[in-house]
């Protein structure tokens, strides 16, 4: 699992869903990527998103890919984490595992 967030000022709702459908569409054809939840707070300007990749490896390597382009978009201060999936878990919850 990957987590990132960062300060952004828009666009947000809506807007943001149809600016950002081209870069959506082609998360998915990233190497082991599986899934991702968009997340977007426009009252702390903040956006970001958690993923699920099959490896460790896959993440990192789009984390890096990623931030390059963020930064390309002069977007700075990403935060990011990763983590391992508690499958059992996050089953009980409704989770995709």
């Amino acid at each position: 699992m990957l987590q990132m967030d960062f300060a952004m000022d828009g666009p947000f709702g809506e807007e943001m869903a149809e600016g950002f459908a081209r870069l959506a569409e082609s998360i998915n054809e990233e190497k082991g990527f599986l899934w991702k939840v968009w997340t977007e707070n426009p009252d702390t300007k903040e956006a970001g998103g958690i993923y699920a990749f099959e490896t460790k490896e896959a993440a990192e390597k789009y984390l890096e890919k990623h931030s390059a382009r963020l930064g390309e978009f002069g977007i700075t201060g990403i935060r990011s984490k990763l983590f391992r999936m508690n499958e059992a878990l996050t089953k009980i919850n409704h989770g995709n595992a």
